[in-house]
């Protein structure tokens, strides 16, 4: 047991050392390395025992402090001792000082204040003094700045700047010391940019007013070139040579008085001269403006060395006025005087720009006028030609052209070049015929509408003469008649050609005032009345020949007056002539094209006179009703075929107005459908069967066509012409009436064969339609041999034309 305590005695002791080096090391190791110590510690298992360790350190080391301390007690308590001793004598010390101090203030304090009343006095003085010296030499130059104000005040601006040069330069460098000359300085950039701003102001007010009323500007220059012009076509009428230039007025001075301050740029009897009677002397646009804030504004500006400034704001504030002239008023295409005041306030515009142009030197120049103009002009050709665009009535369209004229006439005299708005006539000239084009179009249907398309009957001189004044017609035999005379054309022909004349009259107003040369002018008219014949008159006769409701009658009038306004075109030609001033005989005039339009409108009626034959025709046709098992003829034409010949017969005679060509054709045309119709009962696949006594019926009704044709309907035909259109039904029908195969055999294909126009193709088809009409009649009788005979030629015959028609044996 004892060996267990000592044990644990020994272990204690080892303990205890160790605890004893850990806190030596915490002591003396450095701060970086006591890390490992402090691991150490934690990860053993006797802190307790480190603490108790650490707190005996503790103590013995606050014991070597006591120690220390009582060392040092004496000597600090001795000089604390001191010290007070020391503190006792400065007391009084101080003492002492502030009594000797007190004793002197008293002493001097009367004296002290005696002397600095003298100095105040003397200061005064001198104050007194240097402040007359000084008001003195600053009165002229506060007299300056109030004189100043003053002008400053009454807007008289250029004055005020002069003032403003002699304060600055003259009367405040004598007092530039002081702190108010300073700040005059220092006010006076301030001062030069209020007259600036002031004049601008001004100026500002100027365009705002300008631009307002530039439109009156524009109308009282439009009137004045208007006169002018009337004057020289009045000369030029009278054949007097004069040379006259346009008056753009005198130029306007500046006014003498720099104290006038009105703004508006209208004089103030502007009104006046107005409404000033015509016979007085002409007052110039110009006249009418004051343009003394133009004037004022770039003097100041020039003074100020800022001229440039003012040119480039004068040139910038115009340039957008000028892109605000050129905007159109609200629904300016409706009526003309949107037109008139659209070119009024432009021209209002460039007539202020040209006379600023003429009276001061560079504010604008040529060359940016110029410029502006053709800014200026490309929109304003824009603007007509969209607005313009909506006008269907040509007689707005043609004061429209008139007013461009006239607005292309006044802007020429004051430099600027108008060759656009030329080009856009043109363009209106196109859309003015168009419009006169469409209003024709509605006056020639009325003319075709209440034409009754007969013959024109005159029932006195008088009645004869105006038909005649009214369209170039002479007919000598005519003449020699008696009334009432019978004129082959109807109504519409001389109202159809006045209408022509009277669309070349309008076309013609257009052309007027365009400085266009007669050949030119003669030209424009030409081409005018070729569109009108070939687009408007054409399609109005077009569409009348078309029409369902017409018949023979009115086709054949029809052609008969497109004949008579064929023959007119001379006269057109001649007339056109004699209003341009052109030569008729000019190898660069343009030839109408009517003789053209009305041979092709005559040629259409032609066909479909054609056409309305043929149509009756079929008419009658249809009443067609042939029995092919007809064993015997009726011995006489059918009733529908003497219908048909009867209506040719009487249709035939009234052809007798229409040139020859025409009523030979009709007849041959007629005559070529008939055989055709006839040929196409025959060959109709819907009749399977066709007896010889109907064979002999349809010969009946083929001989009346034949004497038809012989009777010489239509005169001027060679002889046997109209028979060769039914030769190819003679030439089939005898084959089968005559059974003469053997010479159809051996002549086929020679040029003088006697059935040269039967084709096998035919041939084959009707003996198919016999043959089974015989199979069906003799079905009982084919023991006979006379039928057997027939039968076997005719199957003969079958098979030969079948290999004539296919190739085959």
């Amino acid at each position: 047991m004892k060996a267990v305590f000592k044990m644990a005695d020994t272990v204690d002791v080892i303990g205890v050392r160790d605890h004893e080096r850990l806190v030596l090391e915490i002591e003396e190791s450095d701060p970086a390395c006591i890390g490992l110590t402090f691991r150490a510690i934690y990860d053993g298992n006797e802190h307790e025992k480190f603490l108790d360790q650490l707190d005996a350190r503790i103590r013995s080391h606050d014991k070597d402090i006591e120690r220390m301390c009582n060392f040092h007690y004496h000597g600090f308590t001795d000089s604390i001792a001191e010290l007070l001793k020391v503190r006792g004598e400065c007391e009084k010390l101080k003492k002492h000082v502030l009594t000797a101090n007190r004793e002197l203030q008293d002493s001097g304090r009367d004296l002290v204040v005696k002397a600095t009343e003298l100095e105040q006095h003397r200061i005064i003085q001198r104050n007194i003094v240097a402040a007359v010296e000084h008001l003195q030499l600053c009165l002229p130059v506060l007299e300056m700045y109030t004189k100043l104000n003053e002008q400053m005040k009454n807007e008289r601006y250029y004055p005020a700047l002069k003032t403003l040069e002699q304060l600055e330069h003259t009367y405040l460098p004598r007092v530039k010391e002081y702190r108010f000359s300073q700040i005059m300085r220092e006010n006076i950039p301030k001062l030069r940019e209020n007259i600036k701003e002031a004049s601008k102001s001004e100026f500002v007010d100027f365009l705002e007013n300008i631009r307002k009323h530039s439109d009156r500007i524009g109308q009282v220059a439009m009137q004045q070139a208007q006169k002018q012009r009337n004057v020289e076509e009045n000369l030029l009428k009278e054949g007097v040579r004069a040379s006259t230039g346009t008056d753009r007025g005198s130029p306007i001075s500046p006014p003498e008085s720099e104290s006038h301050d009105s703004t508006n740029p209208f004089d103030e009897d502007a009104d006046e001269l107005l409404d000033e009677d015509d016979d007085e002397e002409e007052i110039s646009a110009q006249d009418m403006v004051d343009f003394a804030p133009v004037y004022r504004c770039l003097h100041i500006y020039s003074v100020l060395g800022s001229r440039e400034q003012f040119e480039t704001y004068y040139r910038s504030q115009r340039k957008k006025q000028a892109r605000l002239a050129s905007q159109p008023p609200n629904n300016m295409y409706e009526s003309l005087n949107g037109y008139v005041k659209y070119f009024h306030q432009i021209l209002g515009f460039f007539v202020v720009e040209d006379h600023i142009l003429s009276t001061t030197q560079g504010l604008v120049t040529r060359e940016y006028l110029n410029e502006l103009w053709e800014m200026a002009l490309h929109k304003i050709v824009a603007i007509l030609r969209t607005h313009s665009a909506y006008c269907t009535d040509a007689t707005l369209l043609l004061q429209i052209k008139n007013q461009i004229v006239l607005f292309s006439h006044t802007i020429t005299t004051y430099g600027f070049h108008a060759s656009k708005l030329l080009e856009l006539l043109v363009e209106l000239k196109d859309q003015y015929n168009e419009i006169l084009m469409k209003q024709w179009v509605q006056v020639f249907r009325d003319i075709f509408d209440e034409d009754n398309y007969t013959s024109m009957y005159v029932e006195t001189d008088e009645e004869y003469c105006r038909v005649t004044d009214q369209f170039p017609y002479h007919d000598g035999e005519l003449e020699k008649q008696s009334y009432p005379k019978r004129l082959p054309f109807s109504e519409f022909v001389p109202r159809t050609y006045h209408q022509i004349k009277e669309f070349i009259y309008a076309c013609l107003k257009f052309s007027e005032d365009l400085n266009l040369s007669h050949t030119e002018v003669d030209d424009m008219v030409r081409k005018s009345a070729n569109l009108l014949l070939s687009r408007t008159l054409s399609g109005c006769l077009s569409a009348l020949i078309k029409k369902a409701h017409l018949g023979l009658a009115e086709l054949i009038q029809i052609t008969i007056n497109t004949t008579h306004l064929e023959k007119s075109c001379v006269f057109l030609e001649e007339f056109i002539s004699n209003i341009t001033g052109a030569p008729a005989d000019s190898k660069h005039a343009t030839s109408l094209q009517g003789v053209t339009i009305f041979k092709d409108a005559r040629n259409e009626a032609e066909q479909q006179i054609y056409r309305s034959l043929n149509a009756k025709m079929d008419d009658f046709l249809d009443l067609a009703s042939y029995n092919w098992k007809l064993e015997e003829s009726k011995g006489h034409s059918s009733g529908y075929l003497m219908d048909l010949i009867a209506f040719l017969e009487s249709n035939f005679i009234a052809f007798n107005h229409l040139p020859g060509k025409v009523a030979q054709t009709a007849c041959m045309a007629a005559c070529k459908h008939l055989a055709h119709s006839l040929m196409q009962f025959l060959m109709d696949p819907e009749v399977k069967f066709v007896s010889m006594g109907a064979l002999q019926q349809f010969n009946l009704d083929v001989i009346q066509c034949e004497q038809f044709a012989n009777s010489d309907p239509v005169p001027g035909f060679r002889d046997g012409a109209l028979q060769m259109t039914f030769l190819e039904l003679r030439q089939l029908l005898d084959l089968f009436m005559t059974w003469d195969w053997s010479s159809y055999f051996a002549d086929h294909g020679q040029p003088n064969s006697k059935y040269l126009r039967v084709s096998p193709q035919r041939a084959l088809t009707l003996l198919e339609k016999m043959k089974d009409a015989d199979k069906k009649k003799n079905l009982l009788s084919t023991f006979k041999k006379n039928e057997r005979d027939k039968k076997k030629l005719m199957d003969t015959v079958h098979k030969q034309l079948r290999a004539l028609a296919y190739g085959t044996s």
